[in-house]
């Protein structure tokens, strides 16, 4: 991914060696952290930043190790961008809803947010109700080493992800689950989650598809992607796990249907084409 040189978001809170109460949380990757208790980040990959891995809130960084976060905190701001310029013109010109530009927070070891306080195991989330996306800069050390989702534009699908689920806000599916929530079992609420997080997967390839022709991507870079979306399928991380796999306790989708989601994005670039609520082949 040619990233380096590119203008950054002036919409990057840059919170990290603030820290605050730990708490538990369900970010993007909610179920896999339960599942493992090592998901301390999110979905990214320091390979091509060589980055040495982030610490936690108690834990000092070397010199290097702090550069080489500060290159990563970099990254993350230029994908915010390269997010913001293709939906403030893609949206409005699909769904006929304008793009509010959601804050991308950046932490260590936990942080406050209008949905609660969150630890660095929840993982990636957006919070609906200040319309941030929270990231602690470890995860992206976590699916590079933990799971062998390496790769720049592994980082990217995560970010493009929880831009996502602030695009589901603005299309007010966000609303509509929240009151689907008070309405069902914990069971039947899960099939509801599965669909909302293939939905984000699906519009994060909806991104890539508008990043071609601008010089960002590179060869073997959507395989980056769905390399990432394979390691943090429900039911390798259960197999993985505890050697078994439950579907109804599934909320974010298999590993097949988060790469079939992605590459359907990616491939016709169609928000309307994403209604992952309707579609026949999730029942």
């Amino acid at each position: 991914m040619r990233w380096q040189g590119r203008s950054g978001s002036g919409n990057v809170d840059d919170r990290r060696g603030i820290g605050g109460p730990v708490a538990v949380g369900g970010g993007i990757i909610g179920v896999i952290v339960v599942l493992f208790n090592l998901l301390t980040g999110g979905n990214v990959d320091p390979s091509q930043l060589q980055l040495p891995g982030a610490g936690g809130s108690g834990q000092q960084l070397s010199a290097k190790e702090q550069a080489a976060q500060d290159t990563l905190a970099k990254f993350s701001g230029v994908v915010l961008k390269e997010t913001e310029d293709v939906w403030q013109r893609v949206l409005p010109e699909q769904t006929g809803t304008s793009y509010q530009d959601p804050k991308l927070v950046l932490f260590t070891g936990a942080v406050q947010s209008a949905c609660g306080n969150a630890s660095s195991a929840t993982g990636p989330f957006y919070c609906p109700g200040d319309q941030d996306l929270y990231v602690d800069l470890s995860f992206f050390n976590e699916l590079s080493t933990r799971f062998g989702a390496g790769g720049d534009f592994a980082m990217a699908y995560v970010i493009a992800h929880e831009v996502g689920h602030h695009i589901q806000y603005l299309l007010g599916t966000s609303d509509k689950m929240n009151r689907i929530r008070q309405q069902v079992s914990e069971e039947e609420y899960n099939k509801y989650s599965v669909r909302l997080e293939l939905q984000a997967d699906f519009l994060a390839g909806v991104w890539a598809h508008y990043t071609q022709g601008k010089g960002l991507l590179e060869s073997g870079d959507i395989e980056e992607a769905l390399t990432a979306a394979n390691a943090i399928g429900d039911d390798r991380l259960q197999k993985e796990s505890q050697g078994r796999v439950v579907p109804e306790s599934f909320t974010h989708g298999t590993s097949a249907q988060r790469m079939y989601w992605f590459k359907k994005g990616y491939q016709t670039g169609d928000v309307r084409q994403g209604d992952t609520f309707s579609a026949r082949e999730l029942e």
